[in-house]
């Protein structure tokens, strides 16, 4: 493990880009929100490049990042209009994405710094203390994510958390692949296979309604694969609201076990991204947002449809919805998912 300056936030503070390698996989992460700057990987000819989208400076990070890498929380995606909650107790959170808060608010977890906790050559493990009210969210909040290479062409990460009041809780990381390469133009050729069944219907603002819409027939069934331009402008609502992919698939055999979430593979350069997770729900985004004004350490310009996430989480606005799968964390309990990135050649 190697460990560098990377820079310093607004307040002075230093930040360090740590250096994970194992086999042909580098991946380099942030004390700064957790972010993951850059995984390298070889395509199919030998040339290493790296197949996340990211950003040069803190200051970059800090004030102009659409979540670049970034561990996303105290809850990942959309709660609708601020507002859940929790034992009849009633919170209001930041609006964020008017109407609705978005991502833990304008300071979520990806713009604070984290404490290592341990590090070697191969893992990291960062933590911090959410205070109670921070962002709006309630009770005192510890975290720890380790990201680790526990074989050769795998990433993992692990998320636990335990509180002292009952809160809601959703972790995820915001990696942004273009497995072309970094600064490679749109991925609309990726081809992605998602084994979900059905999809959470969203209102105009992105918000589900409650409707887990089957994917058969539409442009959301990626179960054999498909290429990610395909069916992305059809002439449904549900695209159109998203301006492409912003949505939250649910995965089978949701009971807790590390499964199959998506597949991800980019002819042209032969790589292969399979991601598994613990978690109920996947969005699938196609970087529908990213409107040129950003440039990469590439020194290329990211347009909308550069890059596909794959955000392993529990479901949009959960909180609101008692038929979802439950997204809240009471104290006493122990808050613990994992997600694998694993790179390899179609």
């Amino acid at each position: 493990m190697t460990g560098e300056t990377f820079g310093r936030t607004a307040d002075g503070e230093t930040v360090t880009r740590f250096t994970l390698v194992r086999g042909p996989l580098r991946v380099q992460v942030l004390d700064y929100g957790g972010i993951v700057t850059a995984i390298e990987t070889p395509d199919r000819g030998g040339r290493v490049g790296s197949v996340v989208l990211g950003l040069d400076t803190v200051a970059g990070y800090e004030t102009k990042s659409p979540h670049f890498g970034g561990l996303i929380g105290r809850f990942a995606n959309r709660i609708a209009k601020g507002r859940f909650t929790v034992d009849g107790h009633a919170y209001a959170l930041p609006i964020n994405e008017p109407p609705n808060a978005m991502h833990g608010g304008p300071r979520g977890f990806d713009r604070r710094m984290w404490r290592v906790e341990s590090v070697d050559d191969a893992h990291l493990t960062l933590a911090r203390r959410s205070p109670d009210g921070e962002e709006g969210f309630p009770g005192n909040l510890d975290v720890a994510v380790t990201y680790g290479l526990p074989e050769d062409g795998t990433l993992r990460i692990d998320y636990r958390a335990h509180t002292d009041r009952p809160t809601v809780l959703n972790l995820t990381n915001h990696g942004y692949f273009n497995l072309a390469g970094e600064g490679a133009g749109d991925v609309m050729g990726h081809v992605v296979t998602i084994p979900a069944d059905a999809v959470l219907e969203t209102d105009a603002t992105q918000v589900p309604t409650g409707t887990l819409r089957p994917v058969a027939g539409t442009a959301f069934d990626f179960r054999t694969g498909m290429a990610l331009g395909r069916r992305i402008r059809d002439g449904d609502p549900q695209l159109a609201f998203a301006k492409g992919y912003d949505h939250c698939f649910v995965l089978r055999d949701a009971d807790g076990r590390l499964r199959p979430a998506a597949t991800c593979i980019e002819p042209g350069s032969g790589r292969r991204l399979d991601v598994a997770t613990t978690l109920p729900g996947l969005q699938l985004y196609t970087g529908n947002n990213l409107d040129g004004t950003l440039i990469g350490p590439s020194g290329r310009i990211y347009r909308s449809g550069d890059a596909v996430c794959f955000e392993t989480q529990a479901f949009p606005d959960a909180p609101n919805h008692p038929g979802f799968p439950p997204a809240v964390l009471r104290p006493g309990e122990r808050f613990a998912s994992a997600t694998t990135y694993r790179f390899s050649l179609a």
